[in-house]
């Protein structure tokens, strides 16, 4: 057949286009194209007929789907929208003799989803010749056999319809018979009286022509046999027989009983039954009883693979003359197929953005049952946001209901079922698993509204403060996150200057190590952002407390050394106990318990003398000044912290107990190394005294004169005035502590050294005083007649106010 094939469909395919009918039915195409096309053959422009942008099918996934049957008959090319055939295309096989022979095909389109339905109507061509079922057909007629007797000989079978199946038979020339032929059978007709004596049998040929082009035709030999006796050939109750046969009936279910008669006894009265025409498929479904006609289900009826047959039976008597009759069985169409759901377009991953009634998959139901038993409901699970929209026939769109969030659920297992309408109803299940798409719609978010990071300070660079935790519930690289500092300043200088924080862990490092005297705390803002695209960030304060350790010695203010000269202060002899002599002034840069200060006499030449305030720093007197106490006398101070451990300082100063200095033999400096020989103290003391005598002289005549100019007055009580530029810039005024109040000053100081003495008036927050540069130097001696012209009514070394008296010397 397939030679045959190829040389009807030459001349074919040249005319393809003659064939090709294309209309637009509502929307959809439907294509006449036909039968045996060969591969690759173009059946039309899916693209250009539908108005499809061609650039868009590969992007939208276009392919196509076929409807009951598991063959690929045709596809689409992405690349020029063509519609292709595939698989060879027999009508035939696909519709038998059905008038018309259609194969559905569904055209799906994503991105967004779209169905087109393409109907094919398969042509048939001549592509198959006439047969009969034998080669050879044995006849015995009688020789006395009638004028016009006719006799039946079987059809022959085109599998082509309509003017391509069989148009009529030719007989070979013969002197006895001819040829009858109706809708129905065929037979030879007796022209001429047989003669046995002349002829014992003849062959003739008979030809059976089809109406296509090129014609096609097939032959059989009828070969006649002439005998002595046999007059009736068996005769069928019915031309043609029907039956009806319920699909799924079980091997040996009887169909029908067929029956034929014969006039003539004995042996030429046996009738024989046998089936004449079956096709190949159908040859394993029934059988026949050869003696009673009875035809019984042999094989599967399945009405969806057929839901007829038909058949030729022969009857035929002991001498061989036979009758024929038709046999039509129609299979009824039982509910045993359950519905099939198809999933032909389901998006991979579904953005989570995507608004309500989005469509995201196609599902197609089918049930080859037919009727009743063929129609199908599909519905889907309630807890889920999803819903089936009913399509064109059999098809559902699976539409989204809500908003997803793939941070709440990120995978859905929807169960769809089909149920059809058939008794009793079968149905069907199928799960979909939809996978929820990751957007980046969520900035990561810290744990902690703000942080606090606690670091004492002298840290070492490098040192961890403190991390900071943020979570973001996308996911992949919109979820994972990185920490950095916003740029800032922190005392003028850039925030990465003081801290860094890892980006990956948010841990964060100190660069530099921290001094709490300059800085106590600061605030800096770490943002965290994202790998998303666009990128979402937040930010979170952080603040670092740095804590003070005991890193800072007293420093001690009052009484100060300048290199080598010792202070010395001037206590009268008439000053009574718990009288103020002086006051160590020191301050601590540190804070806290750190810079609690307390005084203490480490040594002193008389122990029971003088004592010293815990927290003031000021000495006074325990008792009174005795005539046998000594004129010299030497105090050691040491200031101490409250820190842990405790850091400390010390001062030296000393002490001359005398009313004027005219009692003073002479001044000179108090070493605490007692080991130094005293006669080179006294060397030296003799020749500096007498170095300077002369130029001590001339300074004071000249300020005497001076001072009686201008008459200023002049506060002297042994203290020094401390300016408020000396003291540290965090220096804090703590009354009872130890340091000095910034109001709490003293007017002049008395000093020894390199055996001088000097005055020194020193520049107070008034006005009216004197620059601290203008000093007036005398030596010892002549100290006794400016103090003998001392007002009597002020008492010298006594305090003035709260802490001290002042005492007021006027230099006329």
């Amino acid at each position: 057949m397939g030679d045959k094939r190829s040389s009807v469909l030459r001349p074919i395919f040249c005319f393809v286009s003659l064939f090709v009918m294309l209309h637009l039915v509502y929307g959809d195409l439907s294509y006449s194209i036909p039968e045996e096309m060969k591969r690759e053959s173009v059946i039309g422009n899916i693209a250009k007929d539908l108005s499809i942008d061609l650039r868009t099918l590969s992007s939208r996934k276009a392919r196509v789907n076929f409807e009951g049957t598991r063959k690929r008959y045709c596809d689409i090319n992405v690349n020029t929208g063509d519609l292709i055939v595939l698989e060879r295309i027999d009508r035939e096989s696909l519709c038998s003799k059905k008038p018309s022979c259609v194969v559905k095909v569904d055209l799906v389109l994503e991105n967004p989803l779209e169905l087109h339905r393409v109907t094919l109507h398969i042509q048939d061509v001549n592509d198959n010749s006439p047969t009969f079922n034998v080669n050879l057909i044995e006849m015995e007629i009688r020789e006395s056999a009638d004028k016009g007797n006719r006799f039946s000989i079987e059809e022959a079978h085109d599998a082509d319809i309509g003017q391509n199946a069989v148009q009529r038979y030719n007989l070979q020339q013969n002197d006895n018979f001819i040829l009858a032929v109706d809708s129905n059978k065929v037979e030879l007709v007796l022209e001429n009286t047989l003669d046995r004596e002349k002829q014992k049998e003849m062959s003739l040929l008979l030809t059976a022509l089809d109406g296509g082009s090129p014609q096609r035709s097939g032959t059989v030999v009828i070969h006649v046999t002439v005998l002595d006796a046999n007059d009736n050939a068996p005769v069928f109750s019915q031309a043609v027989y029907k039956a009806s046969l319920p699909e799924n009936s079980p091997p040996d279910t009887t169909v029908i009983n067929v029956s034929a008669t014969d006039a003539d006894e004995g042996v030429n009265g046996d009738v024989t039954y046998y089936f004449s025409h079956i096709s190949d498929d159908d040859v394993n479904v029934f059988s026949i009883d050869a003696k009673t006609g009875e035809i019984k289900v042999t094989g599967v009826i399945d009405f969806e693979d057929s839901s007829s047959f038909e058949m030729r039976v022969k009857a035929k008597d002991g001498l061989g003359l036979t009758s024929y009759a038709k046999v039509i069985i129609d299979v009824t169409d039982i509910n045993d197929n359950a519905p099939v759901i198809y999933l032909n377009s389901l998006s991979n991953a579904i953005p989570e953005n995507v608004s309500p009634g989005t469509e995201v998959g196609i599902i197609n139901v089918q049930d080859r049952d037919s009727e009743n038993n063929g129609q199908v409901r599909c519905s889907i699970q309630q807890n889920a946001p999803f819903k089936l929209v009913p399509s064109i026939k059999n098809y559902y769109s699976l539409v989204t209901t809500g908003q997803l969030d793939r941070e709440l659920v990120s995978d859905y297992n929807i169960t769809i079922s089909a149920t059809d309408e058939g008794s009793p109803p079968l149905s069907s299940s199928k799960t979909v698993h939809l996978s929820v798409a990751d957007i980046n719609d969520n900035p990561p978010v810290f744990e902690e509204q703000y942080y606090s990071a606690y670091v004492t300070e002298n840290n070492k660079p490098g040192s961890t403060l403190c991390s900071v935790t943020a979570r973001d519930p996308d996911w992949r690289q919109n979820g994972t996150v990185i920490y950095s500092l916003l740029p800032g300043e922190v005392n003028g200088a850039p925030v990465s200057s003081y801290l860094s924080v890892n980006g990956d862990t948010g841990v964060i490092h100190a660069v530099r190590s921290f001094d709490y005297e300059q800085l106590r705390s600061f605030k800096v803002h770490v943002m965290v952002r994202d790998n998303g695209s666009p990128p979402l960030s937040s930010n979170v304060s952080v603040s670092v407390f740095i804590s003070d350790v005991n890193d800072n010695s007293p420093q001690i203010l009052y009484p100060a050394p300048e290199g080598n000269s010792l202070m010395t202060e001037l206590v009268p002899k008439a000053a009574h106990g718990g009288s103020l002599l002086s006051k160590v002034i020191a301050v601590d840069a540190d804070s806290g318990q750190n810079a609690w200060l307390s005084y203490h006499i480490v040594k002193s030449t008389d122990p029971g003398l003088f004592t010293i305030g815990l927290h003031s720093g000021e000495i006074r007197t325990q008792r009174d000044i005795s005539e046998s106490d000594g004129m010299k006398q030497n105090l050691i101070v040491a200031v101490k912290d409250n820190g842990q451990p405790p850091l400390s300082a010390t001062c030296s100063m000393y002490l001359l107990i005398s009313d004027n200095l005219a009692e003073v033999p002479e001044l000179k400096d108090i070493s605490y190394d007692e080991k130094n020989s005293k006669l080179t103290s006294y060397l030296i003391i003799a020749l500096v005294s007498v170095s300077t005598f002369f130029l001590t002289f001339i300074i004071i005549i000249v300020g005497v004169r001076f001072c009686r100019r201008r008459k200023p007055r002049l506060l002297f009580d042994g203290a020094v005035a401390i300016p408020s530029a000396y003291l540290p810039p965090n220096y804090a005024d703590v009354d009872g502590t130890g340091t000095l109040r910034s109001t709490y000053n003293y007017d002049t100081y008395l000093t020894t050294g390199s055996r001088t003495s000097d005055f020194k008036f020193v520049t107070s927050y008034n006005d009216n005083t004197l620059p601290a540069d203008q000093t007036l130097r005398k030596s010892p001696s002549d100290f006794v007649d400016p103090f003998d012209d001392l007002e009597p009514s002020v008492e010298v070394g006594t305090v003035q106010n709260t802490y001290y008296k002042d005492v007021l010397y006027e230099l006329r």
